[in-house]
């Protein structure tokens, strides 16, 4: 048989490790419910980055160079070599390719899920519609008509 003392301190025992135990698990709770938080809110783009510590402008904010372009699924790629675009932070763009160029501005919409060109030669205006947003990859695509035409970029 326990006496006083040796049972106080078996009840404190007790009690730190139940107590640690509750921590334990309210951490982990924590944990878990922030990472499905984080895995299913920052996602804004079908290929893009789970989460960035770039702002999307910032990511946008770049010179571009194609990689890939594809109207409806058929790779045109070969046709645009040379073609180029730049995006800056204060929403001004500009684009080259060989001896046309043009330029205009920039902005966010549709939360974020669109970019808005304005002012870009013969286009009063045109939607680019973000499929992969990240520092180094900039993958959207445009309509023309019933025409989908998707372009692939790279930082240049």
């Amino acid at each position: 048989m326990l006496n006083k003392t040796e049972n106080k301190l078996f009840k404190i025992k007790n009690n730190k490790m139940k107590n640690k135990s509750i921590k334990t698990i309210a951490l982990l709770t924590l944990v878990t419910l922030f990472t499905q938080f984080i895995s299913t809110s920052c996602k804004k783009y079908p290929d893009g980055p789970t989460i960035s510590l770039r702002s999307r402008a910032e990511r946008v904010a770049n010179t571009w160079k194609i990689e890939n372009y594809k109207i409806n699924s058929t790779d045109f790629t070969s046709l645009v070599s040379g073609y180029n675009e730049t995006f800056t932070k204060k929403g001004a763009y500009s684009y080259i390719w060989g001896i046309l160029s043009g330029s205009g501005t920039w902005k966010f919409q549709n939360k974020d899920t669109e970019i808005k060109l304005s002012g870009n030669d013969s286009h009063s205006s045109r939607t680019l519609y973000i499929l992969k947003l990240e520092e180094n990859s900039f993958w959207y695509y445009t309509m023309d008509g019933n025409d989908k035409h998707e372009y692939h970029l790279v930082s240049k």
